[in-house]
């Protein structure tokens, strides 16, 4: 668990995703100690029919139990041309498009949904409710890196607050509201309070659709029932959703692939126009080449944490 972990937070920071990348060791780590999350757990499928299964994390962090996910939800998919894989009791999944690479590496069309604990009054609400909901999807190409969508359902995740929160930097206005519901530039009052959903309305529409996809489908808990990763609260029993379809089942690799690539095109003859996904491979290659430089102030956090194990 703790190799998948480690893999999935340097493969974020590698992609310039800082708010999933090394910062949120600290808080893993702060979850392990306090019982929140399990270290020792086995996720496990235990429910299968058809195109569709259902894994259990048992209260684990996300990665291990998320990887299994997508392993069923490929071969299923190979098999009947679509497939939908639930994972139940888990932990915050991290960075979503992560966990979709083995999809498109397979030649399959991704996506993925989680929810997470409340950020985002319900529509006319003065509290949080739904969670940061993000959803991500893939879209494998035979030339070039796969178009990748990663979007959380606020104008900003909180891993990106808890950045400002810990440099003591305030956050812009609009991001944010305190537990009042007031704006706020404080990155403190808006880890406990509630995030600024995309769209208003139509963004917390969006946020119910996940919950459903990851919580009444595979029996996890909605985010209201989630306490805040950021204060002392229950475990955690977050739920993840994977939709995987083979090009195959439908019109076929043979049309999937030039179309994708008539419209890819089309989109860069504009200039300034930019594929989805493009800057995250970027950043990776130029980390591979260069190697990644962690901020003074993680650095002493994941020293202390790491103690005379961290070189």
């Amino acid at each position: 668990m703790a190799q998948a972990t480690a893999q999935a937070l340097v493969a974020a920071e590698m992609e310039g995703l800082t708010g999933h990348g090394l910062s949120r060791v600290p808080l893993y780590c702060q979850h392990l100690r306090e019982g929140r999350a399990d270290g020792k757990a086995k996720p496990k499928l235990v429910k299968k029919k058809g195109a569709t299964c259902l894994v259990d994390a048992n209260g684990g962090l996300a990665f291990l139990a998320s990887a299994l996910a997508v392993k069923e939800a490929v071969k299923r998919a190979q098999r009947y041309g679509v497939a939908f894989a639930g994972v139940t009791n888990s932990h915050h999944f991290g960075a979503a498009a992560y966990h979709l690479a083995p999809v498109a590496q397979a030649g399959l069309v991704g996506l993925a949904f989680t929810n997470s604990p409340s950020a985002i009054n319900a529509a006319g609400g003065k509290k949080a409710f739904f969670g940061t909901n993000p959803i991500a999807a893939i879209f494998p190409r035979h030339h070039g890196g796969p178009i990748v969508v990663d979007l959380s359902l606020t104008e900003v995740v909180r891993g990106k607050i808890m950045i400002y929160a810990r440099e003591g930097k305030p956050i812009p206005l609009g991001w944010a509201v305190d537990r009042d519901g007031n704006p706020t530039t404080d990155p403190k009052a808006a880890l406990t309070g509630s995030l600024t959903a995309i769209g208003g309305v139509k963004g917390a529409a969006l946020a119910l659709m996940v919950e459903v996809l990851c919580v009444a489908l595979t029996g996890a808990a909605f985010s209201f029932e989630n306490d805040s990763y950021f204060e002392p609260g229950n475990k955690p029993r977050i739920g993840h959703a994977i939709l995987v379809i083979d090009p195959d089942a439908l019109a076929g690799a043979d049309s999937y692939y030039p179309r994708l690539e008539v419209m890819v095109s089309t989109m860069l003859a504009e200039a300034g126009v930019r594929l989805p996904g493009t800057r995250r491979q970027q950043a990776a290659a130029r980390a591979r080449a260069e190697g990644l430089e962690i901020p003074d102030t993680l650095y002493q956090e994941l020293k202390s944490l790491a103690g005379s194990r961290m070189k």
